[in-house]
């Protein structure tokens, strides 16, 4: 409807000067890709990509999000690309999702990634800039929960379902052995660097800004170390409207050698169906 497309058109417009402040270019990549490029990369959302059939007999697919068909065309273009790439994308994604409030078939994500780089300076420069177009959008309530996917280690991919979901299931509905290694976890040291680079270079508050959540495992297999989530509220219940991490290793699945990355998302649709 028209008061819907006016309010994405004003958010894309506050936050592409911040994205360009920061040195992101636009890039854009087919809303068709080959179902192989996609299949295998998502762990058990897979079930939620659209698969086709083309007249040639071709298996293809709708992308699932921006960040495969990134990795694949930076693999495709690593010959016309800087050695650090920073890129944003504007574009419809698909899902077999069950239509409910926060979650279409069909929605906008808003996604911003830097590929060639692997330190806490760059997870930190995504997570800020994430927040700065948050309150250019008018969120200054949102928060981004952080945590790094290696405080999972040793645990079944069940056990990190689990967690990650306590929020949804409750507290009482999920084991003392992983509330125990809940209330155990802390912040990592490559977490305590990104934090301490948040607040005295980008002089963001931690408890306001950003949050340390030691459910937060993000449910996509290709990240590999600091994975974040942006809250409206900052409250780990909610819903969530942007979300991100580092994945050093989807890229080369593609390009056959390393090549670390890490992005941030946001969820335009589901924003705008939050807000009142």
């Amino acid at each position: 409807m028209p008061d819907e497309a006016r309010r994405r058109r004003l958010m894309f417009n506050a936050i592409i000067p911040v994205l360009e402040k920061y040195g992101f270019e636009q890039i854009e990549t087919p809303t068709l890709e080959f179902a192989e490029t996609l299949l295998g990369k998502y762990g058990e959302e897979e079930k939620l990509i659209y698969q086709l059939t083309d007249k040639g007999g071709r298996k293809l697919a709708l992308r699932y999000d921006l960040t495969v068909p990134l990795a694949r065309f930076v693999a495709n273009n690593l010959g016309l690309l800087k050695p650090t790439f920073s890129r944003y994308q504007i574009g419809q994604v698909f899902r077999g999702e069950n239509p409910q409030k926060g979650r279409r078939r069909e929605f906008t994500q808003f996604d911003f990634d830097t590929v060639g780089v692997k330190s806490a300076e760059e997870d930190a420069r995504v997570i800020a800039c994430a927040i700065e177009s948050a309150r250019a959008i008018g969120l200054d309530k949102a928060a981004v929960l952080i945590n790094d996917r290696t405080n999972f280690e040793g645990l079944s991919i069940e056990d990190i379902r689990t967690i990650d979901k306590m929020y949804k299931v409750g507290r009482e509905n999920t084991s003392k052995n992983l509330l125990d290694f809940i209330e155990k976890t802390k912040p990592t040291k490559d977490l305590l660097e990104t934090f301490d680079i948040l607040k005295t270079k980008y002089s963001l508050e931690e408890g306001r800004d950003f949050v340390f959540d030691p459910t937060l495992a993000r449910g996509l297999d290709y990240y590999t170390g600091v994975v974040f989530e942006m809250k409206l509220n900052g409250k780990p219940e909610e819903l969530t409207i942007g979300a991100g991490g580092r994945y050093d290793n989807l890229i080369g699945m593609f390009a056959g050698k390393p090549i670390p990355a890490v992005g941030f998302s946001f969820g335009i649709d589901r924003i705008i169906d939050l807000l009142p």
